[in-house]
């Protein structure tokens, strides 16, 4: 006949066991957790891509005022524009023309507000000038543009 065998477990040791294994799984999934990208990650991204207007970045663009070239230089963030300024004026175009300079500190401000660049007021004083660099401020516009329409 055989023999029965009959084995002894301690306690001690099922609790210990117990303890290591769960331990075990904890670590696996922790591990699973912090390597395996998660599903939000990649909505946030493509959400904040969808929501900027422009590519943050320095736009440049050329106005013809007469026979000078003005470089006129605009600065935008992902949702709005920080500023706008003119590179390299020379005083022979500020003596020429005297309101390109305070025009366009009016329309910067305005754009630093917020207001739309087709919602800019125009002044009486200055509206051949105002409009000239509004149509610059758009072509320099549209190379920050993220989706061109």
């Amino acid at each position: 006949m055989a023999k029965t065998k009959i084995v002894v477990i301690q306690m001690k040791e099922l609790i210990y066991t117990a303890i290591f294994a769960g331990l075990g799984i904890l670590l696996i999934l922790l591990l699973i957790f912090m390597f395996f990208p998660s599903g939000k990650d990649s909505e946030t991204t493509s959400a904040t891509t969808e929501t900027a207007k422009y590519n943050p970045g320095i736009y440049n663009s050329q106005i013809e005022l007469g026979d000078s070239t003005l470089n006129l230089e605009v600065v935008v963030d992902t949702d709005q524009i920080k500023s706008v300024s003119f590179i390299n004026l020379e005083d022979s175009v500020t003596t020429m023309y005297p309101l390109v300079k305070p025009s366009l500190e009016t329309i910067e401000k305005e754009l630093v507000k917020g207001t739309a660049i087709d919602d800019i007021p125009l002044s009486d004083k200055s509206k051949y000038t105002e409009s000239l660099l509004i149509e610059g401020i758009k072509a320099a516009l549209d190379k920050a543009v993220t989706n061109p329409v």
